[in-house]
Protein backbone atom coordinates (compact mmCIF):
# COMPACT_ATOMS: atom_id res chain seq x y z
CA UNK A 1 0.00 0.00 0.00
CA UNK A 2 1.42 3.40 -1.02
CA UNK A 3 2.47 5.80 1.74
CA UNK A 4 0.08 8.70 2.35
CA UNK A 5 0.91 12.11 0.88
CA UNK A 6 0.15 13.72 4.22
CA UNK A 7 -0.83 12.59 7.70
CA UNK A 8 -1.59 14.09 11.10
CA UNK A 9 -1.32 12.10 14.32
CA UNK A 10 -3.21 13.18 17.45
CA UNK A 11 -3.97 16.64 16.10
CA UNK A 12 -5.26 19.17 18.62
CA UNK A 13 -5.96 22.90 18.56
CA UNK A 14 -7.21 25.02 21.46
CA UNK A 15 -9.40 28.10 21.14
CA UNK A 16 -9.33 30.29 24.21
CA UNK A 17 -10.04 28.08 27.21
CA UNK A 18 -11.40 25.09 25.32
CA UNK A 19 -10.28 22.69 22.60
CA UNK A 20 -11.67 23.28 19.11
CA UNK A 21 -10.70 19.69 18.39
CA UNK A 22 -8.30 17.20 19.92
CA UNK A 23 -6.97 13.70 19.23
CA UNK A 24 -7.73 13.80 15.50
CA UNK A 25 -5.90 11.50 13.08
CA UNK A 26 -5.90 12.31 9.35
CA UNK A 27 -4.33 10.35 6.50
CA UNK A 28 -4.54 11.46 2.87
CA UNK A 29 -3.73 8.91 0.17
CA UNK A 30 -2.30 9.75 -3.24
CA UNK A 31 -5.67 9.60 -5.05
CA UNK A 32 -8.03 10.48 -2.22
CA UNK A 33 -10.93 12.77 -3.11
CA UNK A 34 -12.12 13.96 0.29
CA UNK A 35 -15.14 16.09 1.17
CA UNK A 36 -14.59 17.91 4.49
CA UNK A 37 -18.04 18.39 6.03
CA UNK A 38 -19.07 20.26 9.16
CA UNK A 39 -21.31 23.04 10.42
CA UNK A 40 -20.30 26.69 10.25
CA UNK A 41 -18.02 27.34 13.20
CA UNK A 42 -16.95 23.68 13.53
CA UNK A 43 -13.39 24.58 12.46
CA UNK A 44 -13.27 23.33 8.85
CA UNK A 45 -11.24 26.25 7.47
CA UNK A 46 -8.94 26.19 10.50
CA UNK A 47 -8.39 22.45 10.03
CA UNK A 48 -7.57 23.01 6.35
CA UNK A 49 -4.97 25.62 7.34
CA UNK A 50 -3.44 23.16 9.80
CA UNK A 51 -3.26 20.49 7.11
CA UNK A 52 -1.68 23.00 4.73
CA UNK A 53 0.93 24.07 7.30
CA UNK A 54 -0.29 27.68 7.44
CA UNK A 55 -0.82 27.52 11.21
CA UNK A 56 0.73 25.32 13.88
CA UNK A 57 -1.31 22.94 16.09
CA UNK A 58 -1.11 22.84 19.87
CA UNK A 59 -0.73 19.07 19.70
CA UNK A 60 0.08 16.50 17.03
CA UNK A 61 2.66 15.62 14.41
CA UNK A 62 2.28 16.61 10.73
CA UNK A 63 4.07 14.43 8.18
CA UNK A 64 4.34 15.21 4.46
CA UNK A 65 5.80 12.92 1.81
CA UNK A 66 9.20 14.38 0.75
CA UNK A 67 8.88 16.54 -2.35
CA UNK A 68 5.07 16.58 -2.27
CA UNK A 69 3.40 19.83 -3.27
CA UNK A 70 0.54 20.78 -0.95
CA UNK A 71 -1.32 23.72 -2.49
CA UNK A 72 -4.13 25.65 -0.78
CA UNK A 73 -6.92 27.55 -2.52
CA UNK A 74 -8.10 29.95 0.18
CA UNK A 75 -11.68 31.11 0.51
CA UNK A 76 -10.69 34.79 0.41
CA UNK A 77 -7.18 35.11 -1.05
CA UNK A 78 -5.21 38.23 -0.04
CA UNK A 79 -4.07 39.96 -3.22
CA UNK A 80 -3.33 43.38 -1.65
CA UNK A 81 0.50 43.00 -1.55
CA UNK A 82 0.53 42.66 -5.35
CA UNK A 83 0.17 45.27 -8.09
CA UNK A 84 -1.77 43.05 -10.51
CA UNK A 85 -3.55 39.72 -10.41
CA UNK A 86 -0.78 38.41 -12.70
CA UNK A 87 1.82 39.20 -10.02
CA UNK A 88 -0.33 37.42 -7.42
CA UNK A 89 -0.83 34.34 -9.61
CA UNK A 90 2.90 33.87 -10.16
CA UNK A 91 3.85 34.20 -6.49
CA UNK A 92 4.01 31.57 -3.77
CA UNK A 93 6.22 28.77 -2.49
CA UNK A 94 5.63 26.70 -5.63
CA UNK A 95 5.56 29.53 -8.16
CA UNK A 96 3.82 28.14 -11.25
CA UNK A 97 5.01 28.62 -14.86
CA UNK A 98 3.59 31.81 -16.39
CA UNK A 99 2.31 30.06 -19.52
CA UNK A 100 0.34 27.52 -17.45
CA UNK A 101 -1.24 30.26 -15.33
CA UNK A 102 -2.17 32.29 -18.40
CA UNK A 103 -3.69 29.27 -20.17
CA UNK A 104 -5.94 28.46 -17.20
CA UNK A 105 -6.83 32.13 -16.70
CA UNK A 106 -7.86 32.37 -20.34
CA UNK A 107 -10.18 29.36 -19.97
CA UNK A 108 -11.65 30.84 -16.78
CA UNK A 109 -12.19 34.19 -18.50
CA UNK A 110 -10.05 36.32 -16.18
CA UNK A 111 -7.84 39.25 -17.22
CA UNK A 112 -4.72 38.88 -15.05
CA UNK A 113 -3.54 42.39 -15.93
CA UNK A 114 -6.32 43.72 -13.69
CA UNK A 115 -5.10 45.88 -10.80
CA UNK A 116 -5.21 43.65 -7.72
CA UNK A 117 -6.69 46.15 -5.25
CA UNK A 118 -9.71 46.87 -7.49
CA UNK A 119 -10.43 43.24 -8.42
CA UNK A 120 -13.83 41.77 -7.52
CA UNK A 121 -14.31 38.67 -5.39
CA UNK A 122 -14.90 36.57 -8.51
CA UNK A 123 -11.76 37.91 -10.20
CA UNK A 124 -9.61 37.24 -7.12
CA UNK A 125 -11.04 33.73 -6.89
CA UNK A 126 -10.30 32.99 -10.58
CA UNK A 127 -6.72 34.26 -10.23
CA UNK A 128 -6.23 32.07 -7.14
CA UNK A 129 -7.63 29.04 -8.99
CA UNK A 130 -5.26 29.66 -11.92
CA UNK A 131 -2.29 29.86 -9.50
CA UNK A 132 -3.31 26.74 -7.56
CA UNK A 133 -4.06 24.49 -10.51
CA UNK A 134 -0.96 25.57 -12.46
CA UNK A 135 1.32 24.75 -9.49
CA UNK A 136 1.27 21.00 -10.29
CA UNK A 137 -0.15 20.03 -6.87
CA UNK A 138 0.07 16.57 -5.38
CA UNK A 139 -2.53 17.56 -2.78
CA UNK A 140 -5.04 20.36 -3.33
CA UNK A 141 -6.76 21.95 -0.35
CA UNK A 142 -9.87 23.74 -1.60
CA UNK A 143 -11.90 26.07 0.63
CA UNK A 144 -15.26 26.86 -1.05
CA UNK A 145 -13.83 26.75 -4.58
CA UNK A 146 -17.17 27.61 -6.25
CA UNK A 147 -17.87 30.78 -4.24
CA UNK A 148 -18.12 33.88 -6.48
CA UNK A 149 -17.91 31.76 -9.63
CA UNK A 150 -20.58 31.60 -12.30
CA UNK A 151 -21.96 28.32 -13.59
CA UNK A 152 -19.64 28.21 -16.62
CA UNK A 153 -16.54 28.55 -14.41
CA UNK A 154 -17.85 25.92 -11.99
CA UNK A 155 -18.41 23.54 -14.89
CA UNK A 156 -14.83 24.16 -16.11
CA UNK A 157 -13.23 23.52 -12.71
CA UNK A 158 -15.33 20.37 -12.20
CA UNK A 159 -14.06 18.97 -15.51
CA UNK A 160 -10.46 19.87 -14.56
CA UNK A 161 -10.83 18.18 -11.17
CA UNK A 162 -12.33 15.07 -12.76
CA UNK A 163 -9.14 14.69 -14.87
CA UNK A 164 -6.75 15.61 -12.04
CA UNK A 165 -4.49 12.74 -10.95
CA UNK A 166 -3.61 13.98 -7.45
CA UNK A 167 -5.49 14.08 -4.16
CA UNK A 168 -7.69 16.82 -2.79
CA UNK A 169 -9.65 17.86 0.29
CA UNK A 170 -12.56 20.21 -0.41
CA UNK A 171 -14.85 22.30 1.76
CA UNK A 172 -17.95 23.27 -0.21
CA UNK A 173 -21.65 23.96 0.15
CA UNK A 174 -22.19 23.00 -3.50
CA UNK A 175 -23.89 19.61 -3.34
CA UNK A 176 -23.63 19.02 -7.09
CA UNK A 177 -19.86 19.71 -7.00
CA UNK A 178 -19.31 17.39 -4.02
CA UNK A 179 -21.52 14.60 -5.37
CA UNK A 180 -19.76 14.54 -8.72
CA UNK A 181 -16.16 14.67 -7.49
CA UNK A 182 -15.68 13.18 -4.01
CA UNK A 183 -15.10 9.53 -3.07
CA UNK A 184 -14.39 9.80 0.68
CA UNK A 185 -15.82 12.00 3.45
CA UNK A 186 -14.25 13.58 6.52
CA UNK A 187 -16.94 14.76 8.94
CA UNK A 188 -15.86 17.27 11.60
CA UNK A 189 -18.61 17.20 14.22
CA UNK A 190 -18.46 18.66 17.75
CA UNK A 191 -14.70 18.33 17.96
CA UNK A 192 -14.58 14.76 16.60
CA UNK A 193 -13.39 13.59 13.20
CA UNK A 194 -15.13 10.72 11.43
CA UNK A 195 -14.05 9.24 8.10
CA UNK A 196 -16.06 7.10 5.71
CA UNK A 197 -15.00 5.66 2.36
CA UNK A 198 -18.05 7.09 0.61
CA UNK A 199 -18.42 10.23 -1.44
CA UNK A 200 -20.76 13.04 -0.50
CA UNK A 201 -23.61 11.27 -2.27
CA UNK A 202 -23.84 8.87 0.68
CA UNK A 203 -23.11 11.41 3.43
CA UNK A 204 -26.64 12.27 4.51
CA UNK A 205 -27.63 8.62 4.95
CA UNK A 206 -24.46 8.04 6.98
CA UNK A 207 -25.12 11.14 9.11
CA UNK A 208 -28.70 10.03 9.82
CA UNK A 209 -27.39 6.64 10.96
CA UNK A 210 -24.88 8.29 13.33
CA UNK A 211 -27.50 10.63 14.79
CA UNK A 212 -29.97 7.76 15.19
CA UNK A 213 -27.38 5.85 17.20
CA UNK A 214 -26.70 8.95 19.33
CA UNK A 215 -30.42 9.39 19.90
CA UNK A 216 -30.66 5.82 21.23
CA UNK A 217 -27.75 6.50 23.57
CA UNK A 218 -29.31 9.80 24.65
CA UNK A 219 -32.36 7.98 25.98
CA UNK A 220 -30.26 7.15 29.02
CA UNK A 221 -29.53 10.83 29.72
CA UNK A 222 -31.44 13.17 31.96
CA UNK A 223 -34.49 14.62 30.16
CA UNK A 224 -33.31 18.23 30.44
CA UNK A 225 -29.87 17.32 29.18
CA UNK A 226 -31.45 15.65 26.15
CA UNK A 227 -33.40 18.81 25.37
CA UNK A 228 -30.43 21.18 25.78
CA UNK A 229 -27.62 19.09 24.33
CA UNK A 230 -29.41 17.33 21.50
CA UNK A 231 -31.95 19.85 20.20
CA UNK A 232 -29.86 20.56 17.10
CA UNK A 233 -29.34 16.93 16.13
CA UNK A 234 -33.04 16.13 16.54
CA UNK A 235 -34.01 19.33 14.77
CA UNK A 236 -31.78 18.62 11.79
CA UNK A 237 -33.09 15.08 11.47
CA UNK A 238 -36.74 16.16 11.63
CA UNK A 239 -36.08 19.07 9.29
CA UNK A 240 -34.59 16.83 6.63
CA UNK A 241 -37.59 14.50 6.80
CA UNK A 242 -39.94 17.47 6.45
CA UNK A 243 -37.92 18.70 3.48
CA UNK A 244 -38.77 15.47 1.67
CA UNK A 245 -42.40 16.51 1.89
CA UNK A 246 -41.55 20.03 0.78
CA UNK A 247 -39.77 18.68 -2.31
CA UNK A 248 -42.93 16.79 -3.19
CA UNK A 249 -44.84 20.06 -2.77
CA UNK A 250 -42.32 21.80 -5.05
CA UNK A 251 -42.88 19.25 -7.82
CA UNK A 252 -46.61 19.77 -7.46
CA UNK A 253 -46.13 23.54 -7.76
CA UNK A 254 -44.01 23.04 -10.89
CA UNK A 255 -46.74 20.91 -12.44
CA UNK A 256 -49.29 23.64 -11.72
CA UNK A 257 -46.95 26.27 -13.15
CA UNK A 258 -46.38 24.21 -16.29
CA UNK A 259 -50.12 24.33 -16.92
CA UNK A 260 -49.79 28.14 -17.17
CA UNK A 261 -46.82 27.99 -19.55
CA UNK A 262 -47.33 29.56 -22.96
CA UNK A 263 -46.39 27.88 -26.25
CA UNK A 264 -43.03 26.09 -26.24
CA UNK A 265 -40.18 28.33 -27.22
CA UNK A 266 -41.80 31.63 -26.26
CA UNK A 267 -40.46 33.72 -23.39
CA UNK A 268 -43.87 34.41 -21.89
CA UNK A 269 -45.84 32.82 -19.10
CA UNK A 270 -49.54 33.39 -19.55
CA UNK A 271 -51.78 34.92 -16.90
CA UNK A 272 -53.51 32.10 -15.07
CA UNK A 273 -56.77 33.54 -13.76
CA UNK A 274 -58.27 36.39 -11.78
CA UNK A 275 -58.20 34.37 -8.58
CA UNK A 276 -56.45 36.44 -5.90
CA UNK A 277 -54.16 33.55 -5.01
CA UNK A 278 -52.67 33.43 -8.53
CA UNK A 279 -52.68 37.15 -9.35
CA UNK A 280 -49.63 38.45 -11.20
CA UNK A 281 -47.32 40.49 -8.97
CA UNK A 282 -44.74 41.43 -11.64
CA UNK A 283 -45.60 41.91 -15.31
CA UNK A 284 -42.86 42.49 -17.88
CA UNK A 285 -44.05 43.26 -21.43
CA UNK A 286 -41.61 43.38 -24.37
CA UNK A 287 -38.79 44.58 -22.12
CA UNK A 288 -35.42 45.44 -23.70
CA UNK A 289 -32.31 46.81 -22.02
CA UNK A 290 -29.03 47.81 -23.69
CA UNK A 291 -25.75 49.21 -22.45
CA UNK A 292 -23.05 51.12 -24.31
CA UNK A 293 -23.26 53.05 -27.55
CA UNK A 294 -22.37 52.64 -31.21
CA UNK A 295 -20.26 49.59 -31.98
CA UNK A 296 -19.87 48.90 -28.25
CA UNK A 297 -23.59 48.75 -27.63
CA UNK A 298 -24.76 45.44 -26.22
CA UNK A 299 -28.26 44.08 -25.73
CA UNK A 300 -28.53 42.58 -22.24
CA UNK A 301 -32.27 41.77 -22.22
CA UNK A 302 -34.16 41.52 -25.51
CA UNK A 303 -37.97 41.62 -25.84
CA UNK A 304 -38.77 39.76 -22.62
CA UNK A 305 -42.41 39.21 -21.71
CA UNK A 306 -43.11 37.52 -18.39
CA UNK A 307 -45.76 37.16 -15.71
CA UNK A 308 -44.57 36.44 -12.19
CA UNK A 309 -47.45 34.96 -10.18
CA UNK A 310 -47.96 35.29 -6.45
CA UNK A 311 -46.13 32.38 -4.81
CA UNK A 312 -43.68 31.79 -7.68
CA UNK A 313 -40.09 30.90 -6.83
CA UNK A 314 -38.04 32.35 -9.70
CA UNK A 315 -34.40 31.33 -10.21
CA UNK A 316 -32.11 33.48 -12.39
CA UNK A 317 -29.03 31.75 -13.84
CA UNK A 318 -26.32 32.54 -16.36
CA UNK A 319 -22.63 33.32 -16.72
CA UNK A 320 -20.88 36.41 -15.38
CA UNK A 321 -21.90 39.41 -17.49
CA UNK A 322 -24.92 37.60 -18.95
CA UNK A 323 -27.28 40.11 -17.33
CA UNK A 324 -28.53 38.42 -14.12
CA UNK A 325 -28.21 41.54 -11.97
CA UNK A 326 -29.71 43.69 -14.70
CA UNK A 327 -32.72 41.39 -15.00
CA UNK A 328 -33.16 41.36 -11.23
CA UNK A 329 -33.13 45.18 -11.14
CA UNK A 330 -35.62 45.37 -13.99
CA UNK A 331 -38.03 42.96 -12.31
CA UNK A 332 -37.86 44.77 -8.96
CA UNK A 333 -38.21 48.26 -10.44
CA UNK A 334 -34.68 49.38 -9.54
CA UNK A 335 -33.85 49.90 -13.24
CA UNK A 336 -35.97 51.26 -16.06
CA UNK A 337 -36.05 49.35 -19.39
CA UNK A 338 -35.08 51.07 -22.64
CA UNK A 339 -38.33 49.85 -24.16
CA UNK A 340 -41.28 47.87 -22.93
CA UNK A 341 -42.84 48.08 -19.49
CA UNK A 342 -42.49 46.47 -16.07
CA UNK A 343 -45.50 46.73 -13.77
CA UNK A 344 -45.26 45.87 -10.07
CA UNK A 345 -48.26 45.11 -7.87
CA UNK A 346 -49.00 48.08 -5.60
CA UNK A 347 -49.03 45.85 -2.53
CA UNK A 348 -45.46 44.52 -2.94
CA UNK A 349 -43.37 44.71 0.25
CA UNK A 350 -39.83 43.56 -0.56
CA UNK A 351 -36.96 42.10 1.46
CA UNK A 352 -33.63 42.21 -0.41
CA UNK A 353 -30.64 40.23 0.85
CA UNK A 354 -27.48 40.98 -1.14
CA UNK A 355 -24.13 39.22 -1.51
CA UNK A 356 -22.31 41.72 0.68
CA UNK A 357 -24.45 41.05 3.79
CA UNK A 358 -24.22 44.83 4.32
CA UNK A 359 -26.49 44.91 7.39
CA UNK A 360 -24.06 42.95 9.59
CA UNK A 361 -21.89 45.27 11.71
CA UNK A 362 -19.10 43.54 13.62
CA UNK A 363 -19.38 45.55 16.84
CA UNK A 364 -23.06 44.69 17.39
CA UNK A 365 -24.20 41.72 19.44
CA UNK A 366 -26.46 39.00 18.07
CA UNK A 367 -29.18 40.25 20.44
CA UNK A 368 -28.75 43.81 19.07
CA UNK A 369 -29.19 42.60 15.49
CA UNK A 370 -32.26 40.49 16.20
CA UNK A 371 -34.09 42.32 18.98
CA UNK A 372 -32.40 45.75 19.26
CA UNK A 373 -30.93 44.67 22.60
CA UNK A 374 -34.15 43.29 24.04
CA UNK A 375 -35.39 39.80 24.88
CA UNK A 376 -38.27 39.56 22.38
CA UNK A 377 -38.52 39.74 18.62
CA UNK A 378 -41.63 40.29 16.52
CA UNK A 379 -41.68 37.46 13.96
CA UNK A 380 -44.27 38.34 11.32
CA UNK A 381 -46.77 39.47 13.95
CA UNK A 382 -45.92 36.87 16.63
CA UNK A 383 -43.65 37.70 19.58
CA UNK A 384 -40.89 35.17 20.22
CA UNK A 385 -38.13 35.08 22.79
CA UNK A 386 -34.75 35.76 21.19
CA UNK A 387 -33.31 32.49 22.59
CA UNK A 388 -36.06 30.37 21.04
CA UNK A 389 -35.77 32.19 17.74
CA UNK A 390 -32.01 31.57 17.66
CA UNK A 391 -32.71 27.84 17.95
CA UNK A 392 -34.98 28.06 14.91
CA UNK A 393 -31.93 29.19 12.93
CA UNK A 394 -29.54 26.54 14.32
CA UNK A 395 -27.81 28.83 16.85
CA UNK A 396 -27.02 27.90 20.42
CA UNK A 397 -28.96 30.41 22.58
CA UNK A 398 -25.73 31.27 24.45
CA UNK A 399 -24.58 33.14 21.33
CA UNK A 400 -27.12 35.93 21.99
CA UNK A 401 -24.39 38.09 23.56
CA UNK A 402 -21.68 37.24 20.99
CA UNK A 403 -20.40 40.03 18.75
CA UNK A 404 -21.24 39.70 15.07
CA UNK A 405 -17.54 40.15 14.22
CA UNK A 406 -16.67 36.92 16.05
CA UNK A 407 -19.06 34.83 13.93
CA UNK A 408 -17.99 32.90 10.86
CA UNK A 409 -19.12 34.08 7.43
CA UNK A 410 -21.80 31.41 7.33
CA UNK A 411 -23.04 32.27 10.84
CA UNK A 412 -23.33 35.94 9.87
CA UNK A 413 -25.35 34.96 6.81
CA UNK A 414 -27.63 32.80 8.96
CA UNK A 415 -28.08 35.67 11.43
CA UNK A 416 -29.02 37.99 8.58
CA UNK A 417 -31.63 35.49 7.38
CA UNK A 418 -33.03 35.28 10.92
CA UNK A 419 -33.34 39.07 11.11
CA UNK A 420 -34.82 39.61 7.67
CA UNK A 421 -37.21 36.65 7.62
CA UNK A 422 -38.82 37.98 10.81
CA UNK A 423 -40.14 40.99 8.86
CA UNK A 424 -43.53 41.12 7.17
CA UNK A 425 -43.09 40.93 3.38
CA UNK A 426 -44.52 39.36 0.24
CA UNK A 427 -41.48 39.56 -2.09
CA UNK A 428 -38.16 38.01 -1.12
CA UNK A 429 -35.10 38.80 -3.29
CA UNK A 430 -31.93 36.74 -2.67
CA UNK A 431 -28.68 37.57 -4.47
CA UNK A 432 -26.26 34.62 -4.22
CA UNK A 433 -27.71 33.50 -0.85
CA UNK A 434 -25.72 30.26 -0.61
CA UNK A 435 -22.22 31.80 -0.40
CA UNK A 436 -20.51 30.89 2.91
CA UNK A 437 -23.33 28.63 4.11
CA UNK A 438 -22.86 25.12 5.44
CA UNK A 439 -25.06 22.28 4.23
CA UNK A 440 -27.39 22.28 7.23
CA UNK A 441 -27.98 26.02 6.88
CA UNK A 442 -28.78 25.40 3.21
CA UNK A 443 -31.39 22.87 4.35
CA UNK A 444 -32.80 25.51 6.69
CA UNK A 445 -32.88 28.15 3.94
CA UNK A 446 -34.69 25.75 1.62
CA UNK A 447 -37.26 25.15 4.36
CA UNK A 448 -37.79 28.87 4.94
CA UNK A 449 -38.25 29.52 1.23
CA UNK A 450 -40.67 26.59 0.90
CA UNK A 451 -42.78 27.93 3.78
CA UNK A 452 -42.65 31.56 2.62
CA UNK A 453 -46.12 32.84 1.68
CA UNK A 454 -44.96 35.38 -0.90
CA UNK A 455 -42.96 35.43 -4.13
CA UNK A 456 -39.21 34.70 -4.30
CA UNK A 457 -36.55 35.87 -6.78
CA UNK A 458 -33.19 34.07 -6.48
CA UNK A 459 -29.92 34.75 -8.31
CA UNK A 460 -27.64 31.77 -7.69
CA UNK A 461 -24.92 29.60 -9.19
CA UNK A 462 -25.78 26.72 -6.83
CA UNK A 463 -27.40 24.18 -9.14
CA UNK A 464 -28.65 21.79 -6.47
CA UNK A 465 -30.11 24.65 -4.43
CA UNK A 466 -32.05 25.90 -7.46
CA UNK A 467 -33.32 22.42 -8.27
CA UNK A 468 -34.63 22.12 -4.69
CA UNK A 469 -36.30 25.55 -4.41
CA UNK A 470 -37.48 27.21 -7.63
CA UNK A 471 -40.59 26.64 -9.74
CA UNK A 472 -39.44 28.71 -12.73
CA UNK A 473 -35.92 29.31 -14.07
CA UNK A 474 -34.90 32.34 -16.14
CA UNK A 475 -31.77 31.34 -18.06
CA UNK A 476 -29.53 33.96 -19.67
CA UNK A 477 -26.90 33.07 -22.26
CA UNK A 478 -25.44 36.56 -22.75
CA UNK A 479 -27.11 37.28 -26.11
CA UNK A 480 -30.14 39.03 -24.64
CA UNK A 481 -32.36 35.97 -24.91
CA UNK A 482 -34.04 34.87 -21.66
CA UNK A 483 -35.19 31.24 -21.53
CA UNK A 484 -38.27 30.87 -19.33
CA UNK A 485 -38.36 27.27 -18.07
CA UNK A 486 -40.74 25.67 -15.60
CA UNK A 487 -38.48 23.80 -13.19
CA UNK A 488 -34.94 24.23 -11.89
CA UNK A 489 -31.40 24.40 -13.24
CA UNK A 490 -31.47 20.81 -14.50
CA UNK A 491 -34.59 21.60 -16.55
CA UNK A 492 -32.84 24.60 -18.12
CA UNK A 493 -29.82 22.46 -19.03
CA UNK A 494 -32.13 19.81 -20.49
CA UNK A 495 -33.60 22.43 -22.83
CA UNK A 496 -30.21 23.82 -23.87
CA UNK A 497 -28.34 20.53 -24.24
CA UNK A 498 -30.49 17.38 -23.91
CA UNK A 499 -27.51 15.07 -24.47
CA UNK A 500 -25.49 16.65 -21.66
CA UNK A 501 -28.48 16.52 -19.32
CA UNK A 502 -29.12 12.87 -20.11
CA UNK A 503 -25.46 12.03 -19.52
CA UNK A 504 -25.43 13.82 -16.15
CA UNK A 505 -28.69 12.16 -15.11
CA UNK A 506 -27.32 8.74 -15.99
CA UNK A 507 -24.05 9.38 -14.17
CA UNK A 508 -25.65 10.75 -10.99
CA UNK A 509 -28.78 8.61 -11.00
CA UNK A 510 -30.24 7.85 -7.60
CA UNK A 511 -30.16 4.25 -6.34
CA UNK A 512 -33.16 2.15 -7.35
CA UNK A 513 -36.20 2.58 -5.10
CA UNK A 514 -36.97 -0.15 -2.57
CA UNK A 515 -39.47 -2.84 -3.57
CA UNK A 516 -43.08 -1.71 -3.33
CA UNK A 517 -45.10 -3.13 -0.46
CA UNK A 518 -47.33 -6.06 -1.16
CA UNK A 519 -50.38 -4.36 0.36
CA UNK A 520 -52.47 -2.60 -2.28
CA UNK A 521 -53.87 0.04 0.08
CA UNK A 522 -53.36 1.70 3.43
CA UNK A 523 -54.87 0.17 6.53
CA UNK A 524 -57.95 1.86 7.97
CA UNK A 525 -55.87 3.42 10.80
CA UNK A 526 -53.16 4.67 8.41
CA UNK A 527 -55.71 6.19 6.05
CA UNK A 528 -57.53 7.85 8.94
CA UNK A 529 -54.26 9.33 10.26
CA UNK A 530 -53.35 10.54 6.78
CA UNK A 531 -56.70 12.34 6.49
CA UNK A 532 -56.86 13.81 9.99
CA UNK A 533 -53.26 14.73 10.80
CA UNK A 534 -53.10 17.93 8.66
CA UNK A 535 -55.96 19.43 10.70
CA UNK A 536 -54.33 18.31 13.95
CA UNK A 537 -51.04 19.93 12.90
CA UNK A 538 -52.88 23.20 12.21
CA UNK A 539 -54.54 23.03 15.65
CA UNK A 540 -51.18 22.48 17.33
CA UNK A 541 -49.61 25.38 15.42
CA UNK A 542 -52.48 27.64 16.51
CA UNK A 543 -52.13 26.51 20.14
CA UNK A 544 -48.38 27.17 20.09
CA UNK A 545 -48.90 30.64 18.61
CA UNK A 546 -51.61 31.44 21.18
CA UNK A 547 -49.49 30.32 24.14
CA UNK A 548 -46.38 32.12 22.83
CA UNK A 549 -48.37 35.33 22.50
CA UNK A 550 -49.51 35.04 26.13
CA UNK A 551 -46.00 34.15 27.23
CA UNK A 552 -44.69 37.28 25.51
CA UNK A 553 -46.07 39.42 28.36
CA UNK A 554 -42.84 40.52 30.14
CA UNK A 555 -44.66 40.87 33.48
CA UNK A 556 -46.18 37.39 33.43
CA UNK A 557 -43.34 35.61 35.24
CA UNK A 558 -43.38 37.93 38.26
CA UNK A 559 -47.18 38.14 38.33
CA UNK A 560 -47.97 34.44 37.92
CA UNK A 561 -44.88 32.16 37.85
CA UNK A 562 -47.05 29.01 37.90
CA UNK A 563 -48.87 30.06 34.76
CA UNK A 564 -45.55 30.99 33.14
CA UNK A 565 -44.23 27.47 33.87
CA UNK A 566 -47.45 25.84 32.66
CA UNK A 567 -47.40 27.76 29.36
CA UNK A 568 -43.75 26.91 28.80
CA UNK A 569 -44.43 23.20 29.38
CA UNK A 570 -47.52 23.28 27.15
CA UNK A 571 -45.56 24.87 24.29
CA UNK A 572 -42.78 22.29 24.60
CA UNK A 573 -45.31 19.44 24.63
CA UNK A 574 -47.23 20.85 21.65
CA UNK A 575 -44.03 21.27 19.64
CA UNK A 576 -43.08 17.66 20.32
CA UNK A 577 -46.53 16.44 19.30
CA UNK A 578 -46.45 18.62 16.17
CA UNK A 579 -43.04 17.25 15.10
CA UNK A 580 -44.25 13.69 15.65
CA UNK A 581 -47.46 14.38 13.71
CA UNK A 582 -45.53 15.88 10.78
CA UNK A 583 -43.17 12.91 10.61
CA UNK A 584 -46.09 10.46 10.81
CA UNK A 585 -47.97 12.30 8.04
CA UNK A 586 -44.90 12.36 5.77
CA UNK A 587 -44.33 8.65 6.38
CA UNK A 588 -47.93 7.89 5.43
CA UNK A 589 -47.89 10.24 2.42
CA UNK A 590 -44.79 8.50 1.04
CA UNK A 591 -46.39 5.10 1.70
CA UNK A 592 -49.59 6.15 -0.08
CA UNK A 593 -47.61 7.51 -3.03
CA UNK A 594 -45.70 4.23 -3.31
CA UNK A 595 -48.94 2.25 -3.32
CA UNK A 596 -50.42 4.53 -5.97
CA UNK A 597 -47.35 4.14 -8.18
Amino acid sequence: MAAPILSFENLGLSQGTHWLFRGIDIHVGQRDRLALIGRNGAGKTTLLKLIGGQIEPDEGIRSVQPGARVITLEQDPDVTPFKTLHDFALAGEFAPPAHEVEAIADQLGIDLSREAKTASGGERRRAAIARALASEPDLLLLDEPTNHLDIAAIDWIENWMARYNGAFIVISHDRAFLTRLTRQTLWLDRGQMRRNEIGFGGFEQWMEAVYAEEARAAEKLDAKLKIEAHWLERGVTARRKRNQGRLAKLWEMRAQRAAMQGPQGTAKIAVASDDSKTKSVIKAEHVTKKFGAGENQRTIINDLSLRVQRGDRIGIVGGNGAGKSTLLKLLTGALEPDSGEVTLAKTLDMIFIDQQRSLMQGDKSVRDVLAEGGDWIDVRGVRKHVHGYLKDFLFDPSLAEAKVGTLSGGERSRLLFAREFARESNLLVLDEPTNDLDLETLDLLQEVIADYDGTVLIVSHDRDFLDRTVTVTLGLDGTGVVDVIVGGYADWIAKRDPRKAAKAEKKEAAPPPPPKPVSAKLTYKDQRDLDLLPKRIEELEAAIARDEEELADPALYTRDPKKFAALTAAIEKARGEKDAAEERWLELAEKAEGLAG
